[in-house]
């Protein structure tokens, strides 16, 4: 009895086993061997940054030759798909894979812009790599501004990491407005309070200088009224040279102020 129901459970195991193996063969077969009858794009979700669309990547994927719809699923690289993608200064990086059924499935990751260039009659962004990336059609994202005698090594580079700092800094990331570099590569600072001008200086004396300002702020300004002044000077040594606004007499008279 107990043999009988043996040979009967192994029977059905050993169907079951054939019937599987022959619809996951067939299936496998078919894909494929099948045309592509479908292509899945997912965008990386970044609150606020988002400025690609499924519709861009399509578009890109049709001019650069490798839209896989309609093709023999053996034929389609998704080596091809994702080097023609990340082709585009945009894009960081793609994934690409093929699914059984016959789709394709696409995982976009964008740049993150982290600060804005004009400089040499060009606009463009550098990301979180220091990597130039072009600016997005109807998409601005909230980051510094720069502009002046800028080129694209010193913005990777030099501006790159002064711009980090600020941005890691919880009271300067607040502050600054805009960056502007001179002829002599001096860096002038636009803040979001107050109608004054901040000469930094050269860009390697950035840390000590701000340090300086922010003692200023706190022992100056904050007592005096942010808008006194039209300029504030960081590049004397252990004094802060300030411009006074006189709106009266439309004059401009230069003070030191002691910064410690």
């Amino acid at each position: 009895m107990i043999k009988k129901i043996f040979t009967g459970s192994f029977a059905v195991l050993l169907l079951a086993y054939i019937m599987f193996t022959v619809v996951y063969l067939n299936f496998f077969h078919t894909s494929e061997d099948a045309v592509c009858r479908k292509v899945e794009v997912a965008i990386e979700n970044i609150p606020g940054q988002n400025y690609l669309s499924v519709n861009d990547i399509i578009t890109w994927m049709k001019a650069a030759k490798v839209f896989p719809t309609g093709k023999n699923m053996k034929e389609i690289s998704t080596s091809e798909i994702e080097e023609k993608l990340a082709s585009n200064n945009l894009i960081k990086k793609t994934e690409c894979f093929k699914t059984t059924g016959g789709y394709i499935k696409i995982k976009v990751y964008q740049r993150i812009p982290v600060l804005r260039i004009f400089a040499q009659n060009k606009s463009y962004y550098v990301d979180k790599e220091r990597n130039i990336m072009s600016v997005p059609n109807n998409f601005a994202a909230y980051v510094p501004v720069a502009c002046g005698n800028i080129n694209s090594e010193y913005a990777k580079k030099q501006l790159y990491d002064f711009v980090n700092y600020l941005q890691k800094d919880k009271f300067w990331d607040s502050q600054i407005a805009q960056i502007y570099v001179t002829a002599d590569q001096d860096i002038i600072l636009t803040p979001v309070v107050g109608n004054h001008r901040i000469i930094l200086g050269k860009i390697e004396n950035y840390k000590e200088n701000l340090d300086k300002l922010q003692t200023f702020y706190e022992k100056g300004l904050n007592k005096i009224g942010w808008n006194r002044y039209s300029t504030i000077n960081l590049t004397y040594k252990n004094q802060i040279v300030c411009t006074l606004a006189c709106a009266v007499l439309k004059a401009q008279s230069e003070i030191s102020c002691l910064a410690q």
